[in-house]
């Protein structure tokens, strides 16, 4: 099995998510060692199915209702290891534009806003101590995807780019409208992975419609 997918931003079909059934599950799921994801998921959203449950969501966008402002919050992992931004997913080679640092702990939020072509992320600590603000140049916020960087490698949320996918993403059942992104950090690998390494809880955003393509397909598209 390849896991090639290509993603399709379509302004006109933008809408807003409000449970798991807005968008498809992947097909197939990917099998891996899922209790201890699940056990934390038990914890803090209960409902989501960690095999089942996965949606395939694999770039994003912005509300359509002019919602520009969204808000990440780390929930496990990080800390001095994994940094975690966005990146343009329609780029042959994109840029990280980056809004966790490797030294931020569980509890750490980033709020961010589109404007003008540009994303501005305001940095929070856990205990709510503004760390700083960034402005990124030409992100596009109908067309983005989500990356982690350390010492691993850097995997992103597009599965074409990865040898296998390195994310999970699920809608949460207690809080319509919320995501969780669950990363392997390390390389995918059914016994092993276990996908809690680093967990984004997402607030006001969607995902974009994916289609299933081939390597040459995806190739052809950077030439």
């Amino acid at each position: 099995m390849k896991w090639v997918q290509r993603s399709l931003a379509v302004a006109g079909l933008l809408f807003v998510a409000t449970g798991a059934n807005a968008f498809p599950l992947r097909s197939p799921q990917v099998p891996f060692n899922n209790g201890p994801l699940q056990a934390y998921f038990n914890v803090v959203d209960p409902g989501i199915a960690t095999i089942g449950g996965q949606l395939d969501a694999q770039a994003w966008a912005v509300a359509v209702t002019g919602n520009t402002d969204f808000t990440l919050v780390l929930k496990n992992g990080a800390g001095q290891v994994n940094s975690v931004g966005i990146y343009n997913a329609p780029a042959a080679s994109p840029v990280l534009f980056q809004v966790f640092p490797p030294n931020a702990v569980p509890g750490w939020y980033a709020a961010l806003h589109f404007g003008g072509g540009n994303l501005v992320v305001s940095l929070f600590d856990q205990n709510s101590v503004f760390q700083g603000q960034t402005t990124y140049l030409g992100v596009n916020p109908n067309n983005f995807g989500f990356y982690t960087q350390g010492p691993c490698g850097t995997w992103f949320s597009q599965d074409f780019r990865n040898p296998a996918p390195q994310v999970l993403t699920y809608a949460s059942p207690g809080t319509p409208g919320d995501y969780w992104l669950a990363f392997s950090a390390c390389p995918y690998t059914p016994a092993a992975s276990t996908f809690d390494d680093v967990v984004i809880n997402i607030q006001s955003v969607r995902p974009t419609p994916a289609v299933n393509s081939t390597w040459g397909n995806v190739k052809g598209l950077y030439h």
